[in-house]
């Protein structure tokens, strides 16, 4: 990665002071307002962490609500193992980017390897950034996605550089769980400041039962929804209002059937 070097004359965004870095440093703190900057490709941004608010064990039940809740298989939670975790600094570039309509909005892109790209959807808000302490080095781990290769991404993303306004290294609290389920190993994170869940990869409840059982209830309530139509169009009037009385009795037999089923499904899925 290139670093700026104390010729490049660089100036705190903040306060406008000259900053003066040292060989290969990325990491500085301004010696007039004190904001931490990180350097990057002669680029100044302010270098910003979240505070957390979930320790070990909160941030264990976010995880377990979540293997409880409604996109992964039933019991999750009580049938999976946990096999490790662990808790770091992760590091993300974060953009404010104003569109040719005016609207402003918020993009988040990995500044270091992870295998769970669904790090990009978590929402920041500028409010509860706060300036990076030095002293979480020890538990950050540091950015290895150049700042200039997260703007390419964006360009192939057909966001041009022209409409980011605002350029941000954030570190944020981040516990990482390793579970096992039937033999397969997963990974999800929690990021701690808001107890978000986040997976690329988990045991999801199948579509299947689901989709035949909504399939199933429809077309038995197209066919009854037939009989007073046919009725009418073949035997007049008073058939059709036979038909319609069948419909509404079949329909009140079969409506508790259908909803034992999804019930069922609901209960094994």
């Amino acid at each position: 990665m290139e670093t700026a070097s104390p010729e490049t004359g660089l100036h705190c965004t903040q306060c406008g002071g000259e900053l003066h870095p040292d060989e290969g440093q990325i990491f500085l703190t301004c010696p007039f307002c004190s904001s931490t900057i990180y350097l990057d490709k002669s680029q100044v941004v302010f270098h910003w962490q979240l505070a957390p608010t979930l320790d070990e064990s909160k941030a264990r039940a976010a995880l377990s609500a979540w293997m409880a809740g409604n996109e992964t298989v039933k019991d999750l939670d009580k049938k999976a193992s946990l096999t490790g975790f662990s808790f770091e600094y992760f590091p993300v570039w974060y953009f404010k980017r104003r569109t040719p309509g005016g609207k402003e909005e918020i993009l988040i892109e990995p500044a270091a390897a992870t295998s769970v790209s669904e790090i990009r959807s978590l929402r920041l808000m500028a409010g509860d950034l706060r300036k990076y302490d030095v002293a979480l080095d020890a538990q950050s781990q540091a950015p290895t996605v150049p700042l200039q290769a997260a703007l390419d991404w964006m360009k192939e993303g057909e966001i041009p550089e022209t409409e980011i306004i605002e350029k941000s290294l954030v570190h944020i609290p981040v516990y990482t769980f390793k579970y096992l389920f039937q033999g397969n190993a997963y990974t999800a994170l929690v990021e701690a400041a808001t107890g978000s869940v986040l997976a690329n990869i988990y045991p999801a409840k199948a579509e299947a039962p689901y989709l035949l059982v909504g399939g199933l209830t429809a077309m038995v309530f197209i066919c009854l929804a037939m009989i007073p139509v046919f009725s009418g169009l073949f035997g007049g009037a008073d058939s059709a209002l036979s038909g319609l009385g069948l419909c509404a009795g079949i329909g009140c037999l079969s409506a508790p059937i259908l909803f034992g089923l999804a019930v069922w499904v609901a209960a094994k899925v």
